[in-house]
């Protein structure tokens, strides 16, 4: 079971760090911020994102599936795949690893289609894992264009992850 909640980014959050408040420049208005209360231990919900085996069984929205060509977890390496979509098209996608702190932190830039860096964040809370999906766009324009795409899809992303980690040993 997961609980979902959405953050306002200016409300410090639970790994300790401020969103948009710590920041000299607001992005509230380029950015989706999401989170969720995954029922499984920190170190298992990390586990499904660092492993590309498990992670291609649940990344991207309802209906899609993931074929990855490049996945090294660490600053500077690339993530590259593929993700076919339930309309038959393929969708390109190409990442490099700007952070990476295992269990509490990944962060990476998406360089295809929509730029954007995303962080994601593993936080305990006790035999849970609240995780944190920041999104930050280059404009409050493109932000506001794939919104209605995005906002669903994040949230069917960690739909499917809280499934996934159940797979996770």
């Amino acid at each position: 079971m997961s609980e979902r909640r959405t953050i306002p980014s200016s409300e410090p959050n639970s790994t300790g760090g401020l969103g948009r408040a710590a920041h000299a420049e607001s992005t509230a208005d380029r950015e989706f911020v999401t989170s969720r209360l995954i029922d499984a231990p920190r170190e298992r919900v990390f586990r499904a994102f660092s492993d590309p085996v498990h992670l291609a069984q649940w990344w991207g929205p309802t209906g899609f599936s993931s074929t990855f060509h490049e996945f090294d977890l660490r600053p500077g390496g690339a993530w590259c795949f593929v993700m076919h979509g339930p309309d038959g098209r393929n969708y390109p996608n190409e990442n490099v690893f700007a952070q990476v702190v295992p269990p509490e932190r990944i962060v990476f830039e998406h360089l295809s289609d929509h730029h954007f860096v995303m962080t994601i964040t593993f936080a305990a809370q006790e035999d849970k894992t609240l995780v944190g999906w920041r999104q930050v766009f280059d404009t409050a324009e493109e932000c506001r264009r794939i919104a209605k795409f995005v906002v669903p899809a994040n949230e069917q992303n960690l739909d499917r992850l809280a499934a996934q980690v159940l797979e996770v040993a």
